[in-house]
């Protein structure tokens, strides 16, 4: 696969020989060869200036993790169309294994499933060789071994194929493979007779689990790999809406938070489509590129505010939805997204500023708390003239909010008409005072109610009547 990845780059090495290297220096170390550079005896594992002795037509590139890593999700996904099992390779890009089991009866045969991911894959701009069979090791060694798709009837079919192939197929280190060519050890059946008792000691741990592989004495499971789930936001305006500041401002919100959970998953937006619903039912799709992947919230907000500028609306927007689609991101990338505060608090200054310029000075206030023994005594609202540039505590459950009424409600029928219909009631919880001035006693109850939610009431003893003192949420 990072062969091909190179090729798409460079089309007209297509017919030279050609390889992957781990940088681009005659010291570099090949990695991956084309069959024109195995003609030539390049094999992976030699250095790049070995490869030019062997071949002066030899051409060679670099393929970045990042570029791998996005093939391989990319082509992920497209498996998963096929079944719902699909574990990539964590050491060979480009290998993936396949669970077919029980799959017969979407399918007329396994040739024919084979056939339909072979030709899903081409249409991705991929070659690939697919081989159906028993072992995870015998799939694996059949796949590298040629260019023609397998399906196997049965373990011994598998095994006859398997015996023929040869090391230099298989990935091997170069030093465990010229070790084992120096004894004559050429082909998989070959190695899978050497004695089991002396691989380790002669050989290394990766000859050892490789062979118990090739011989069925360690068998793995297919480890699918978890599918994310989409990153889509979507809102519902109060009324339609045609004006751009204020729907990049409905926007900025949800795009914050998708590109929040696309940092948790090591990945940046290379891709952003919004879908707007306008008053007169009709619906616009829209995609947005920037120009690399990216996590500044900056550039996507100016790319969106430009992109909804041209366009000519017929009615004003009720409704969107935004859908990104990520690519791995780079750890450089990850620490400025980190670095960059979460809260602007100068633009929270300046809102507050029109605030007060629009409804008086006293429309921005904060609560402080005090000493007292009722709940109304315990805080009092202050004008705020700034906001202070403290960091909020991280929590995993949101606490609920008890928002009391400035003077509590009278509730005629008592606690019995606020209970109507009630899941829960828990109280009393008493409070009492102010007996150096007014003595008070109250029993304040939470009461669940189906059609108010939880509400908090009183009973106030002195005065014999029950109150709503405020609501939970």
């Amino acid at each position: 696969m990072p062969l091909q990845v190179l090729l798409r780059s460079h089309p007209d090495w297509e017919r030279l020989p050609a390889v992957v290297v781990d940088r681009d220096k005659p010291s570099g170390v090949i990695q991956w060869v084309n069959e024109r550079a195995r003609a030539n005896h390049i094999l992976p594992g030699m250095r790049y200036a070995a490869g030019l002795g062997l071949s002066h037509e030899l051409r060679a590139g670099v393929v970045t993790d990042m570029e791998i890593a996005t093939q391989v999700a990319r082509l992920t996904r497209r498996l998963a169309c096929f079944s719902p099992d699909v574990e990539p390779s964590a050491k060979e890009p480009g290998i993936f294994w396949v669970d077919v089991s029980g799959l017969q009866r979407l399918y007329p045969s396994l040739e024919e499933w084979v056939r339909l991911v072979r030709d899903d894959l081409r249409q991705a701009g991929f070659h690939a060789v697919v081989s159906v069979g028993f072992t995870r090791y015998g799939t694996y060694a059949a796949s590298m071994s040629g260019s023609r798709d397998l399906v196997f009837r049965n373990v011994k079919e598998e095994e006859a194929k398997v015996n023929t192939v040869t090391l230099d197929r298989l990935g091997l280190e170069k030093k465990l493979r010229d070790k084992l060519f120096k004894l004559g050890v050429r082909t998989s059946g070959d190695f899978m007779k050497l004695p089991t008792e002396g691989i380790r000691k002669r050989f290394g741990v990766a000859a050892q689990e490789l062979h118990r592989q090739a011989n069925g004495r360690s068998w793995t499971p297919i480890q699918p790999a978890p599918l994310p789930e989409p990153v889509v936001r979507k809102t519902v305006l109060d009324y339609d809406e045609s004006n751009v500041e204020r729907l990049a401002f409905v926007i900025d919100p949800l795009l914050r938070s998708m590109l929040a959970d696309l940092s948790e998953r090591r990945q940046a937006l290379r891709k952003l489509r919004m879908r707007l619903t306008l008053d007169d039912k009709s619906e616009l799709d829209e995609e947005l590129l920037p120009a690399s992947p990216t996590l500044d919230i900056r550039q996507l907000l100016n790319l969106v505010q430009l992109r909804l500028e041209s366009l000519e609306l017929s009615a004003g927007v009720v409704e969107m939805k935004l859908h990104a689609v990520g690519v791995p991101a780079t750890e450089r990338q990850l620490a400025l997204f980190c670095e960059v505060p979460k809260r602007d608090f100068k633009a929270a200054h300046r809102a507050f500023a029109k605030l007060r310029a629009e409804l008086g000075n006293e429309a921005v206030m904060r609560a402080r708390m005090n000493e007292g023994h009722l709940p109304e005594a315990q805080f009092t609202w202050n004008p705020m003239k700034e906001l202070r540039d403290a960091k909020p505590a991280e929590v995993e459950n949101r606490p609920l909010v008890r928002r009391l009424y400035a003077r509590p409600v009278p509730l005629p029928g008592g606690i019995r008409r606020a209970a109507a219909g009630e899941k829960e009631v828990h109280g009393p919880y008493v409070v009492s005072g102010g007996w150096w001035t007014r003595e008070v006693e109250r029993s304040y109850y939470y009461v669940h109610s189906q059609e108010d939610g939880w509400l908090w009431i009183y009973k106030d003893h002195k005065r014999r009547r029950w109150f709503l003192h405020g609501e939970v949420e």
